[in-house]
């Protein structure tokens, strides 16, 4: 049974406040993943890698709220907010396509300001 587009996004959310990246991209996104973002564009397992890390240097030791999840067919939207030690981000806005349980396309917007 192929997990619904609501459990994949679920999951992988879940994995990412845990910190548990790799069980995140092996269980959540497949092999052939684009990745669509303001930084540039990332394709496949090494590109997820990639693009968590440019977001972890912007908000390192980061706390991160998701504020507003919206999922429709095989499509899910992301609003969320991050707080670093030294910067934040207050327009964090993800989207994804969800294709036999796992995502095949992630676009990610955010800006990130000094906390002051």
């Amino acid at each position: 049974m192929s997990r619904t587009p609501t459990d994949v996004i679920h999951d992988h959310l879940i994995k990412r406040l845990e910190g548990d990246l790799e069980g995140d991209i092996a269980h959540n996104f497949s092999e052939d993943i684009l990745i669509l973002s303001g930084f540039g564009t990332y394709r496949g397992h090494d590109g997820i890698r990639q693009s968590s890390a440019e977001l972890t240097e912007a908000v390192a030791s980061g706390e991160f709220n998701y504020n507003r999840t919206v999922i429709e067919r095989e499509y899910g939207f992301l609003e969320w907010t991050a707080k670093g030690n030294d910067n934040i981000i207050r327009d964090g806005a993800d989207s994804y396509h969800v294709v036999d349980g796992l995502i095949v396309l992630q676009t990610i917007h955010y800006t990130t300001w000094p906390r002051s």
